[in-house]
């Protein structure tokens, strides 16, 4: 078997994938629906725009409470029942959508329980793939789980348009609603699976064994676990991940909501056909650049090899708008793709093995409030330079912005030596700054 796919002899990760592909599948029919139902029959862009900061909002301020509860209650228990949540509120969207127009005192309250599920869920996602494979696979695993869900962002879109166009948003909610019934029932499989083992008396994983600071039997963190807080504190690597988190993302939020929109409509005169071609450019690089990460050997060095690709990729991004068109512009945003899916399967590998697993689901929550929190910020600086400067000059912006964070970190020998060898034993009485070897970037 192929090194890339070595995890799916695993079942609880092949439950995970199945659950979570379907699950993804049935959220990009839901991305499809929304809109379309809440902008017709007397709906409107001021509408939508309520019920998505209704979303966002409730998603940010549970990210914080999923992730201690993933490490509380291990990420299966929290992910299903996170799932069980949208399940009954996206049902009530599907059958509100069906007996008639939107209305916001109707719509506002079942986004935000949808966005909380949507917080709960996430820090767990990111955690539970070291709890179900061995450290030799843990590349490979990322890449799946990340893959499966890049290729439902491909496909997801055009399915679901075909469906709200021939049978209304109403059954692309249901199909939704489905969806997170299947990926419910799979982590539910998980959760009788992670049972039985334990109670036949298995073994760790590599990854929690080699950090030594978790009772898998009674899920509590010993007395010598470090905290959250010391962590941020005295961890410089930890403090260097947040600073290129808050810069990429700040860069690449604007430009592919705001200025990649306004230069495919402008410059290229491509139209919606020529913007969905970019974004469908970058998404395919995104998942080649995810295989080939799984498929590849353990790097001795991550942080050095992930931001080696990160500053070309920013040198692709810079170029976008200037190579002539559309065709051109979109194989920069494919070789950006893959340049950062690459990066981001080895830094999330590594940031798995370097966090305590008693604080995974906390520290995944962090990055996740990193990336997520500059968004709004991002696309309104976006909007003001592009309407003043027009949308070319922000890709260099963007580019520079992140070359810039890329190159203040790899001054930190804490990030160069992330994960080397030399870097996998903490000394007598500190806390361990790496689990066996070797950060996670949700998007760099």
């Amino acid at each position: 078997m192929p090194r890339a796919l070595a995890p799916l002899r695993n079942r609880p990760f092949r439950l995970l994938v199945s659950g979570q592909l379907t699950s993804n599948l049935g959220d990009a029919f839901y991305a499809v629906a929304l809109p379309w139902y809440v902008l017709s029959d007397h709906g409107g862009p001021l509408l939508l725009g309520s019920v998505l900061a209704a979303y966002g909002i409730s998603r940010t301020v549970l990210i914080a409470v999923g992730g201690r509860a993933s490490d509380r209650l291990r990420p299966w228990t929290v992910m299903m029942g996170a799932d069980a949540v949208r399940v009954v509120a996206v049902g009530a969207l599907a059958v509100v959508a069906s007996a008639g127009p939107p209305n916001a005192r109707i719509l506002v309250p079942i986004s935000v329980v949808i966005g909380a599920g949507e917080g709960l869920f996430l820090p767990g996602s990111y955690a539970i793939v070291p709890s179900l494979l061995p450290d030799a696979e843990l590349e490979a695993g990322n890449a799946i789980t990340t893959g499966a869900t890049e290729l439902a962002t491909l496909i997801g879109p055009a399915i679901g348009g075909a469906v709200v166009a021939v049978a209304g948003a109403s059954l692309a909610f249901a199909i939704d609603t489905a969806s997170f019934a299947i990926s419910t029932l799979t982590l539910w499989r998980i959760r009788c699976c992670a049972v039985a083992a334990r109670k036949a008396g298995a073994q760790p994983t590599a990854v929690q064994e080699s950090a030594g600071n978790l009772d898998l039997a009674a899920g509590e963190p010993q007395a010598s676990a470090p905290t959250l807080r010391h962590l941020l504190g005295t961890e410089r690597v930890l403090q260097v991940i947040i600073v290129v988190l808050v810069a990429a993302n700040m860069g690449a939020g604007g430009m592919a909501e705001v200025a990649l929109p306004t230069l495919a409509r402008g410059r290229f005169g491509a139209g919606a056909a020529g913007y969905g071609a970019l974004l469908a450019a970058y998404g395919a690089g995104a998942l080649l650049g995810t295989l080939a990460a799984g498929q590849a050997r353990r790097v001795r060095r991550p942080a050095v090899i992930a931001s080696a690709g990160f500053l070309v990729e920013a040198g692709f991004l810079a170029l976008v708008p200037y190579l002539g068109g559309t065709i051109p512009a979109a194989a920069a945003l494919l070789a950006f793709g893959a340049l950062n899916g690459f990066g981001n399967i080895i830094l999330m590998s590594a940031f798995q093995r370097w966090a305590p697993p008693a604080l995974l689901g906390q520290l995944m929550a962090v990055l996740l409030l990193a990336a997520i929190g500059v968004f709004p910020v991002s696309v309104f600086v976006a909007g003001l330079l592009v309407k003043h400067i027009g949308p070319a000059p922000f890709f260099p912006l963007a580019g520079a912005l992140l070359a810039v964070a890329i190159a203040i970190s790899l001054s930190q020998r804490s990030w160069r030596t992330f994960g080397s060898a030399a870097n996998a034993q903490p000394a007598e009485g500190e806390s361990p700054p790496a689990a066996g070897a070797a950060a996670k970037q949700p998007s760099a």
